[in-house]
């Protein structure tokens, strides 16, 4: 296994430093078992999660001794800076940080803070025409890493969606498969927005938000999830002729495709 390629930054002066308590995953699942084009994507290849950085040293140990060998932390700059890598930090595992997005605030309005899933596919499809060199990054950690990879937000729903959504592309999912990883996030919400309380509450205190309006994060409208992904699914399709190409533009080769194929069918 790599050690830690990217270190943590500092926290900026400004931000308050909140008291962080250690817990396990409540929005962690394997991508095994989805179905592509050569069969069912094989366990231990690609695990999407909520935020590690304040894991439980149990789970630390269960994640690395089940593989563990990179992790990919999508968060903003100033998220990392509040909480650091967390327990995985001693252990042998690579890490790399690749923001999808430089600050979470954008695009919400502190006086309507509520987003519609419309909003958050369009915000989608800004991301990965923005951030289409991140993906392309990720993907190919996920391809070449010797061991599982785990990739992360904050809650594992928003940013930690569109990679998934980007990988099981990759591996030609069909995209109601991809639409129903992305849902299956739904049933999580109250136990992350519990989770994430403690970091979160602050961070968007400094960034201006009434908290106690607010909760624990920029309220999602009730409903079902998936119109959130087929909004990004479809956009960048009418964009740009396939979900894809933004990342193909970006660099996405050949061989990386292939060998993400390889590693998640064995084929």
């Amino acid at each position: 296994m790599n050690t830690a390629t990217t270190a943590a930054p500092e926290a900026p002066a400004r931000l308050s430093q909140p008291a962080i308590a250690l817990s396990a995953p409540v929005n962690l699942r394997d991508l095994g078992g989805i179905r592509g084009p050569l069969g069912p994507v094989r366990e231990g290849f690609a695990i999407r999660t909520d935020d590690l950085a304040y894991v439980t040293d149990a789970v630390a140990d269960r994640l690395v001794d089940g593989g563990l060998a990179a992790i990919i932390d999508l968060r903003s700059p100033a998220e990392v800076a509040l909480t650091g890598r967390g327990p995985l930090a001693a252990f042998p595992v690579a890490y790399h940080h690749l923001p999808l997005m430089s600050d979470i605030a954008a695009g919400v309005d502190p006086a309507q803070p509520i987003l519609t899933h419309e909003h958050m596919g369009a915000m989608y499809v800004g991301m990965v025409n923005r951030a289409a060199g991140q993906l392309v990054t990720a993907l190919n950690v996920i391809a070449f890493a010797p061991g599982a990879t785990a990739f992360h937000c904050s809650a594992g729903r928003d940013r930690t969606g569109v990679l998934a959504a980007m990988l099981l592309l990759a591996l030609e999912v069909d995209e109601d498969a991809i639409v129903a990883d992305y849902a299956l996030t739904g049933q999580n919400m109250p136990a992350i927005q519990d989770r994430t309380a403690g970091v979160i509450g602050p961070l968007m205190r400094d960034l201006g938000f009434d908290f106690e309006k607010l909760g624990s994060r920029p309220m999602l409208e009730d409903g079902p999830m998936d119109v959130s992904m087929r909004i990004l699914l479809d956009g960048l399709r009418e964009e740009h002729g396939h979900p894809l190409a933004p990342l193909r533009a970006a660099g996405l080769s050949d061989a990386t495709v292939g060998r993400l194929r390889e590693r998640a069918f064995g084929a």
